[in-house]
């Protein structure tokens, strides 16, 4: 404990007074948690070790980072946005991840590695464009809701993005077997879950809240998330598919908002350990050596999917 505590300080003094300094330039907080983990990582200056435990430990972050899209995903408001949803989001989805994955193939890659580089550079942050959409007060525009529904297809597509790239690196089976006994547990898993899990969520929920203690409720949607994401893992599927049917299947209560408000420090501070963990990976040297060809990159790609999502919006008028 006291030999990893100069590092928990040097970790939480040097991302406060980072989120502190970019916040005032009026720049996101995930710019300050990578440029914390790059700087401070091994291929910087090397004061934080890049180890398996920490990568485990921010792995959570994206456990409850899906957790609060399930949390804010619901039925009634897909289906009557189901157009846009499916229309202008499946569109850009499927022309970016079928292009991508074309330049990725042209590139070397082989067809594993093209869908998963497809499949990241399909999605976008649903956090960061509602977030900024709100400030602008466009939520409510024509824009805004084309954007809110191409980001709630893309919440959707990551749920079988993460049934199929641990099936896309599995070894020594065949591919299609492996993809459809994925799918096949995917599907008994959300049957179940949406049938029995739903059933028993409800009076589940309003015991706990009966005993009026908030330590105990939001103990108790920690265990929830956390038991529905390690079953999910012991059936073969990933940790975040199942916190995203936790927080699907807790949207349907009526303690949806409070647990929202009660997660959110959690998601919030184990998110920026995940962004710090990704800061560590960057190695600035080597992006510094080829920053002609990182900045080309970043340029077209920024292009290219502009020009794809203004295709499928004149496409359907």
């Amino acid at each position: 404990m006291f030999d990893t505590l100069p590092q928990i300080l040097l970790l939480l003094v040097s991302a406060v007074l980072a989120v502190a300094l970019f916040r005032k330039f009026r720049l996101p907080a995930m710019l300050a948690y990578f440029f914390v983990g790059a700087m401070l990582g091994p291929h910087t200056f090397g004061l934080l070790p890049d180890t398996e435990a920490t990568h485990e430990l921010a792995e959570f972050g994206i456990v409850f980072l899906m957790f609060s899209i399930g949390l804010e995903f619901s039925l009634p408001q897909l289906y009557a946005m189901r157009k846009k949803v499916l229309g202008l989001g499946g569109a850009q989805v499927v022309l970016t991840l079928a292009i991508v994955m074309g330049i990725a193939k042209l590139a070397g890659l082989d067809w594993s590695a093209a869908f998963v580089v497809g499949a990241a550079l399909a999605m976008s942050s649903t956090a960061i464009v509602s977030k900024i959409l709100a400030e602008r007060v466009d939520l409510n525009s024509r824009h805004g809701r084309l954007s809110i529904g191409v980001l709630l297809f893309q919440d959707l597509a990551v749920v079988p993005v993460l049934v199929l790239i641990p099936a896309l690196g599995a070894e020594g089976a065949k591919l299609l077997d492996v993809l459809g006994m994925a799918m096949l547990k995917a599907t008994a898993m959300l049957l179940f879950l949406f049938t029995v899990g739903k059933w028993l969520i409800n009076p589940w929920f309003n015991l706990v809240a009966s005993q009026r203690s908030r330590e105990l409720f939001v103990m108790n949607v920690l265990m929830v998330t956390l038991l529905l994401a390690y079953v999910t893992k012991l059936a073969g599927l990933s940790y975040a598919l199942g916190a995203f049917i936790a927080g699907m299947l807790i949207s349907e209560t009526k303690f949806r908002y409070q647990v929202e408000s009660d997660i959110s420090p959690f998601r919030d501070i184990l998110l920026g350990l995940f962004f710090i963990s990704i800061g560590m990976l960057l190695n600035m040297a080597q992006i510094l050596q080829h920053i002609g060809l990182v900045l080309l990159v970043l340029v077209a790609f920024m292009l290219l999917k502009a020009f794809i999502v203004m295709l499928v919006v004149r496409f359907v008028k």
